[in-house]
């Protein structure tokens, strides 16, 4: 019989996620809370990702807000509410946090467009700030401004997510792009669904990427020195997302017909090398 512990090993190891490697090198209580957390996340995720009706989409997640109330009154019913509760108390996780994640799905089904980086950065909050504050508190936060590190990393990570994925996102019928971006680089959105290649193209995603880099850089500034071993996997994940986003980089942002990835030795390797050696 499969538990709600292998159930959530299975989910992460999966997915194939840059976040797997970092867990690895994590002691078990940290990496089982981890493992649970993330299998959460997946779940939702998935919801809108797989679901081919709005409708359908919209009660599965009114059904998790109501499993994440019943989890906190001690009554989980799902395999991954019942991997992660044991370990909320001892990790601070809070129902906001989960609702937060449900909450930043919800709006996958009622918005395909954003009109400026101000609105995107409410739904990158929900989605990633918030997936970064609660790792950072398993990982082993000490000082309270990590929390504002935790965000930073998050939300850079999403923003690099947003470029890796246009042309499947477009494909769904999502622009995470701001429109008014779009219209200072004379994109239309026509062209991104299309799958067109311009100059013009090129030079948007060029100024995403660099508000991306920025993201990063305001992240780490932020962490302070007494928790950088402990968040070391965040560290982790910010190594192989800035490396895939440079890998984006060079091949000119062709990004609309591909998803471009790094192998999973390379995931790896970068992992270790964060754990090892301390750097990038």
């Amino acid at each position: 019989m499969t538990t709600p512990q292998d159930y959530v090993q299975q989910k992460a190891a999966a997915s194939g996620s840059s976040f797997y490697y970092a867990f690895l090198f994590l002691p078990p209580p940290r990496r089982a809370a981890i493992t649970a957390f993330y299998a959460f996340c997946r779940e939702i995720d998935d919801v809108v990702d797989e679901a081919s009706e709005p409708s359908v989409a919209a009660a599965k997640l009114a059904w998790w807000q109501a499993e994440v109330r019943h989890a906190f009154d001690g009554l989980p019913t799902h395999p991954a509410t019942q991997a992660l509760m044991p370990w909320a108390g001892k990790f601070g996780i809070e129902a906001r946090h989960l609702l937060a994640v449900i909450e930043g799905c919800q709006m996958d089904l009622t918005q395909t467009r954003y009109l400026d980086f101000a609105a995107l950065q409410r739904y990158c909050h929900l989605v990633a700030g918030v997936v970064g504050e609660v790792s950072a508190r398993i990982f082993g936060q000490t000082e309270p401004q990590t929390t504002e590190y935790a965000h930073h990393l998050g939300r850079a990570m999403q923003l690099t997510n947003i470029i890796r994925d246009v042309g499947e996102d477009a494909r769904r019928g999502r622009i995470y792009l701001p429109m008014n971006e779009l219209r200072r680089f004379d994109v239309k959105a026509d062209e991104i669904l299309q799958g067109a290649y311009s100059e013009r193209f090129t030079a948007l995603m060029r100024f995403q990427a660099e508000r991306a880099r920025q993201g990063y850089a305001q992240a780490l500034a932020l962490l302070p020195a007494t928790d950088r071993r402990s968040q070391k996997p965040g560290l982790m994940m910010a190594s192989i997302y800035r490396t895939l986003l440079a890998e984006i980089e060079r091949d000119g942002f062709r990004v609309l017909h591909q998803r471009v990835a790094l192998t999973p030795l390379r995931k790896l390797w970068l992992a270790w090398k964060m754990q090892a050696l301390g750097r990038f």
